[in-house]
């Protein structure tokens, strides 16, 4: 069984960890413990921004074994609707296809009509195929062309 729930400070090494485990993550995170103070600092802006929500998954143990962030946004576009967009997405490799992802996402979706959003969007690297297949599989559709500049 899992829960999900606000990370807390002490949640910030394991999600580094979970943000690392697969090919892209390995090159751009830095695991240690304590972490890196960049992590520290993050953590500290998006807890204390109201349009921010880093969440975890955890299991009967209270071991971290998911984490996403989720952001509400404001728009002036379709008649000022607010979306919610979803990142950061991990699930331990031991707890995928247990259902926990989708639940997780369920839950995520879920803050965002608490919010009163109209739209929850997000987006995931043309590498990882399974991660698509597994958006299209619970509702996301591809309605966009996404594109990133790395600065």
């Amino acid at each position: 069984m899992h829960s999900f729930r606000p990370a807390r400070r002490s949640d910030l090494t394991d999600i580094i960890r979970l943000l690392s485990d697969d090919d892209l993550g390995a090159t751009r995170e830095v695991v240690s413990d304590p972490p890196d103070t960049r992590y520290i600092a993050a953590f500290a802006a998006i807890e204390a921004d109201a349009n921010q929500l880093l969440a975890v998954a955890v299991d009967e143990r209270d071991r971290v074994v998911g984490c996403l962030q989720l952001t509400f946004i404001p728009g002036l576009s379709r008649t000022g609707m607010w979306r919610g967009q979803i990142e950061s997405v991990r699930v331990a490799r031991d707890a995928r296809g247990s259902g926990l992802g989708s639940d997780f996402i369920e839950w995520a979706v879920a803050r965002c009509l608490d919010r009163g959003c109209g739209l929850v969007q997000l987006t995931s690297d043309k590498s990882r195929t399974e991660s698509i297949r597994f958006y299209e599989k619970i509702g996301f559709v591809a309605s966009h062309e996404g594109l990133k500049r790395t600065l």
